[in-house]
Parts: C-alpha cells; sequence; structure tokens
C-alpha cells in the first residue's frame, strides 16, 4: 500500500486488553468517551492537526487478536504503544509484547511513544517507573518516547498545547522518514522531506527533535 502523500501519516495503536486505546484514539479524536466498548476488530480513526492527517488504527488486545497485529505493520509511521499503569501484575505481560513489537521486522527502526495510561487511579506507577520496569532506556535502535497519560481526564493527551502528544507524534515521524531519507535517497532527499513538512508546523523550531528522548 503506498502512502497517499508526505502529509498522511499511519500511526498504529496498540496495548494489552483494558489499556485505555480506544478511549485515547477517542480522545484524540475530540469524541465522547462515555460508552467505550472492547475492540474487537481495529478502529480506524482520522485526526487532523497542523496540515497532517494521522490516520490511527486502533487493534484490539486480546490475547487471541494478538496474532493479527503483524497484518497491520505495514508502513506503520509511528507505534503507539498503551500501558494500564494502574495493572502491575501485567506489566510483565505487556513488557513481552513490547519487545516482541520491536523486534518485528516490518517495524524495525520505527519510533515508539509510549502512552503509561491510568495517572488518575492511586495505583498507578509513574511514567519513569514503567520506563525502568520495560528496560525502556536500552532502546537504541529508534526513537522512543515515555507518556503519563490519564485517557479519562485528559490529563497528558489534550492537543490544546504546543507539547502535545500529537505534535510529538508527528516529530517523530519527521524525524524517522529524514533518517530513512538520508540513509536510501541521500541527504538531499531528506532535507526536502523536512522542508515540506515544516511548512505545516509551525511549532516545530519551537519543540525540536530533541525533545524525543
Amino acid at each position: 500500500m503506498k502512502k497517499q502523500s508526505n502529509k498522511d501519516l499511519r500511526i498504529l495503536l496498540l496495548g494489552l486488553d483494558n489499556a485505555g486505546k480506544t478511549t485515547i484514539l477517542k480522545k484524540l479524536a475530540s469524541e465522547d468517551i462515555n460508552h467505550i466498548t472492547p475492540t474487537q476488530g481495529f478502529n480506524i480513526k482520522t485526526v487532523q492537526s497542523s496540515g497532517f492527517r494521522l490516520n490511527v488504527w486502533d487493534i484490539g488486545g486480546q490475547r487471541k487478536i494478538r496474532p493479527y497485529w503483524r497484518n497491520y505493520f505495514e508502513n506503520t509511521d509511528v507505534l503507539i504503544y498503551v500501558i494500564d499503569s494502574a495493572d502491575r501484575k501485567r506489566f510483565d505481560e505487556t513488557g513481552e509484547q513490547l519487545g516482541d513489537l520491536l523486534d518485528e521486522d516490518k517495524l524495525a527502526g520505527i519510533p515508539v511513544l509510549v502512552f503509561a495510561n491510568k495517572q488518575d487511579l492511586l495505583s498507578a506507577a509513574s511514567a519513569s517507573e514503567i520506563a525502568e520496569n520495560l528496560n525502556l532506556h536500552k532502546i537504541r535502535d529508534r526513537k522512543w518516547q515515555i507518556q503519563a497519560c490519564s485517557a479519562t481526564t485528559g490529563e497528558g493527551i489534550s492537543v490544546c498545547n504546543k507539547i502535545n502528544p500529537v505534535n510529538r507524534i508527528l516529530l517523530m515521524s519527521i524525524d524517522w522518514r529524514f533518517t530513512s531519507c538520508c540513509v536510501y535517497g541521500g541527504k538531499n532527499v531528506g532535507q526536502l522531506i523536512i522542508r515540506e513538512s515544516m511548512i505545516c508546523i509551525s511549532e516545530y523550531s519551537y519543540l525540536g527533535l530533541d525533545l524525543i528522548s
């Protein structure tokens, strides 16, 4: 499948069941979150931001569905992985699933944004604790970032601030495309992608790629 343009981004939203993926997706799309049901297959929503179109694929996280995740890896620009920060008993399981994703050839080098969700719960582990538990700091083959959030309150997900998840996703994707184009098409091609992308992101110079872990 070919991308329609450099301004279309394909975002893959994964995580265990009950992590809050669909709620986050609806929050990003400014939709009502009062009636959420477990995703049995997949949801697709488009989020417009800064002249870009983010096509977000939310895939169910039940154990029986996870083997089919790989059917959606093709042409992914950014992987969003959602974790239930309050479900400490499943940290090993979610860490194993994330590790398997990072080992997939079709996701090689793809930037990863980890949402440490449900921070509104008293039992929630902090983002730094989760990063330590999942050994995120050992990731060396891609850009990554962890974001503490609450899908129900909107904390860490709201798109009203300059430094928000959508802009972080855009920057991660632009950096990934630039690096890939420099490797496969030469530095001039990579710079062309950056120039085309910067036209649509007025906050680009303010945020900077150095904010990405």
